[in-house]
């Protein structure tokens, strides 16, 4: 199976510390990718996968289908693979998937978002309250999500790159900023990505007509 990335790929990205900006000498690569399954294998019992891992580490790809859902549904780390300002690889396919990757947006990104934010957030409160230990790097990560949600609110496109906010993120990484001021700006994120949703211009719901139409044409072109 593994060579449907070795061979069918359409779109290879760095997400992570170095798509972030926030990446030091040892940080690792972290790769995505996106694969185009041949059309004819659907047509057997036994489907192609929707999602594999590998062949490099730290590599984990999705089927275009199932990357298309994912990103209907505004899930925060797939959207980062289409806005990832670090392309390895690229296709014709993966080329018209990032001309109309805003048509995945919609007024949703805001409860994503958020939600993810408010998940990081409680499990590190749970760990503290748990064993007195902070995880600063799952604390740096909720306030780059409440950061990235109010901004893709508020101008249509993903944050991804927040090196402008490197040393205020890295601190929180690093500890040393007091865990009483973590919050405080995570509580203020949050004030933020509410207003940036009460007057986003995106739409209600993504356009899945136009999802419906990549594919189609991503389908035909590998009937073969």
């Amino acid at each position: 199976m593994i060579d449907l990335v070795e061979r069918h790929t359409v779109l290879a990205v760095v997400v992570g510390s170095r798509a972030y900006g926030l990446h030091g000498p040892d940080s690792d690569h972290d790769r995505r990718g996106v694969f185009v399954a041949p059309t004819r294998a659907f047509w057997l019992l036994d489907k192609p996968p929707t999602h594999l891992d590998g062949p490099a580490e730290e590599q984990f790809s999705w089927e275009m289908e199932r990357l298309c859902v994912l990103a209907l549904q505004g899930n925060p780390t797939v959207l980062e693979v289409l806005w990832s300002p670090l392309i390895e690889a690229i296709t014709v396919d993966g080329e018209e998937l990032l001309a109309m990757r805003r048509a995945f947006l919609s007024r949703r990104v805001a409860e994503t978002y958020g939600n993810y934010a408010r998940d990081q957030l409680d499990r590190v409160t749970a760990r503290r309250e748990r064993t007195g230990e902070t995880n600063h790097k799952q604390a740096m990560h909720m306030i780059r999500l409440l950061l990235a949600g109010a901004h893709v609110l508020r101008t249509g496109e993903v944050l991804v790159d927040v090196r402008h906010l490197r040393e205020e993120l890295l601190a929180v990484r690093r500890g040393d900023l007091a865990w009483e001021s973590v919050t405080a700006w995570a509580a203020d994120l949050q004030a933020t990505l509410a207003d940036a949703a009460a007057a986003t211009a995106l739409p209600e719901q993504p356009d899945r007509a136009a999802v419906d139409r990549l594919l189609t044409t991503v389908r035909e072109r590998n009937l073969r």
